[in-house]
This record gives C-alpha cells, sequence and structure tokens, in this order.
C-alpha cells in the first residue's frame, strides 16, 4: 500500500493537480474569512468552515478525478492489479494519498482561526473544533465517493463531472427527501425497488438465475407480509433512506461544537461503503 500512497502524493505534486487544490482552498477560504469574520469583526470561524463546504463540489473532483480513471486510460491498470499488491492494498494506497493531500489543506487554513485568537477577546473554542471536525469528515466522505466515480470511468473528465453530479445530489438530499410521500405504500414500492436492484447486484455477481430468482422471491414475500402485518413499519421509509445520504445534514451538530458518537460512526460507515464498492468493482472488473 505504502508504494502506492507515495507515488500518489508524489504525483499530486509533479503535477499542477495538488498546488491548484491547495491554492483554490486558501484563496476561497481567505474570500469567506475576510468576508465573514473581518469584515464584520465577528470572530465567526466555524461560519466560514460552514459556508465553504460547498466549494467541495468544485474541490474534491479536482482531488480525485485521476486516481484511477488516469490508469485505465493509458492502460496501466492491468499492471497494477497483476501487481503483489491486493486491490484493498491499492484503493487504500490511493484514497490515503488524497486524503493527506486534504488533510495538509484542512491543516494550512488553520492559520486563519489563529490569526483571529491573536485579536479577539474570546473565542468559541470548543465551535471551532467540532466544525473543523465535521468540515474534515464531510470531506473524506465526499473524496471516497469522488474515489469511486473514478473507478467507473477511464476518462477524467467525466469523472470530474460525476463526481460533482454524486456530491452535489448529496447537497440537495434532505430537501429532496422532504419531498417525498411517507405513505406506507409509497414505502412498500420504494422497499420493493430496493430488492430488485439487490437482486440485479446479486445476479450481476454470481451468474446464477435460480439463486437470484429465490432471492427476489423471499425479498417479496417479506416485504409484503410485514406491510400486511403492520403498515406502520413502512411509514416513511423513503425519507429515512434517502437522508442517510444527505451527509451535510448531519454536519449541523458540529457546528454547534457537538460531537456526536452516532454522527462520527455514520460518517466512518459512508466512507467505509465507497471504499467497498470500489473494491468491489474493481474485483469483479479484474476477474472477468
Amino acid at each position: 500500500m505504502f508504494p502506492i500512497y507515495k507515488k500518489e502524493l508524489r504525483t499530486y505534486f509533479t503535477q499542477m493537480m495538488g498546488y491548484i487544490f491547495l491554492a483554490f482552498m486558501t484563496i476561497l477560504m481567505g474570500l469567506f474569512y475576510t468576508m465573514i469574520v473581518l469584515m464584520s469583526r465577528n470572530a465567526n470561524f466555524q461560519g466560514v468552515l460552514a459556508n465553504t463546504t460547498i466549494f467541495f463540489l468544485f474541490l474534491i473532483p479536482i482531488l480525485t478525478m485521476r486516481l484511477f480513471s488516469e490508469e485505465a486510460r493509458h492502460k496501466t491498470d492491468q499492471l497494477l492489479f497483476t501487481s503483489p499488491l491486493t486491490v484493498t492494498q491499492i484503493v487504500m494506497g490511493k484514497f490515503l494519498a488524497a486524503l493527506t493531500l486534504f488533510l495538509i489543506a484542512a491543516g494550512i487554513t488553520v492559520i486563519f482561526p489563529l490569526m483571529v485568537s491573536r485579536f479577539a477577546e474570546s473565542m468559541p473554542v470548543s465551535r471551532i473544533v467540532g466544525t473543523y471536525v465535521g468540515w474534515i469528515l464531510v470531506g473524506v466522505c465526499c473524496i471516497a465517493v469522488g474515489v469511486f466515480i473514478s473507478v467507473l470511468t477511464e476518462n477524467q473528465i467525466v469523472a470530474a463531472v460525476g463526481t460533482f453530479a454524486a456530491i452535489f445530489a448529496m447537497f440537495l438530499m434532505e430537501a429532496f427527501a422532504m419531498s417525498m410521500p411517507t405513505s406506507a405504500f409509497a414505502s412498500l414500492v420504494f422497499v420493493g425497488l430496493i430488492i430488485v436492484g439487490v437482486v440485479g447486484i446479486w445476479f450481476n455477481s454470481t451468474r446464477n438465475i435460480i439463486s437470484s430468482v429465490i432471492v427476489a422471491v423471499i425479498g417479496i414475500a417479506v416485504a409484503v407480509g410485514l406491510y400486511l402485518f403492520n403498515n406502520l413499519i413502512f411509514d416513511g421509509i423513503i425519507v429515512r433512506a434517502l437522508l442517510w445520504f444527505s451527509i451535510y445534514s448531519r454536519f449541523d451538530s458540529f457546528v454547534l461544537g457537538i460531537l456526536n458518537l452516532s454522527d462520527i460512526v455514520y460518517y466512518v460507515a459512508f466512507i467505509a461503503l465507497f471504499i467497498y464498492l470500489s473494491i468491489n468493482v474493481i474485483e469483479k472488473r479484474r476477474w472477468r
């Protein structure tokens, strides 16, 4: 894993991507620091962090778009996947390289609250620290999504646009979820669609039509049985399912300086899910 990590981290700085990312992150943070803190004379740096998460839409694709798509375009992915390294080590090496650059950028931005602390009479240190933790976790979630999108294509532009679209969708997910129906029947239909998706994934992995049909029948039977037994179980399932993908909705508690273990576990699980999906896609492609 370390050779991949070192290679990718070096590539960020032998090409322009790393410098572009660091420059844009610092400039944008500086602009918001000037507008929110200096011009208003208010030591509200957590407001700066809360407002700059929107720029992950543009900055994270810079980090992740070339990680796997460039390997696929130059056909060097075959050499990579036939190396002694496991797929997990390859994915983690590339992911950790992007994460390291992101943490370097986060470290540079610490200079702004330190500047404020020299002149402000008092600062909400706990809230700033809590906001930083949430800000970093949201960024790492976006990186995990970007790595997954990069695995799916060999075109860097497509990877960048796809990552932008995925992060934008997660940004709007809370509003989108609130507009969904909450009735039990609509939720049953939604669960049915999820079962169909799971069966599709099962069939794609096993190529066994009999086992896929059995999984589909069992899943639908269980869902219908639960609906007939107590349809209140299905109330609001669509909203709850969509809110799970709203990484920004849980960020609010961090802005208030509240570090909930459940929120941290959620972000860690979200990151692990997309890393697992990236590994799984590569494993299937490797053996085809």
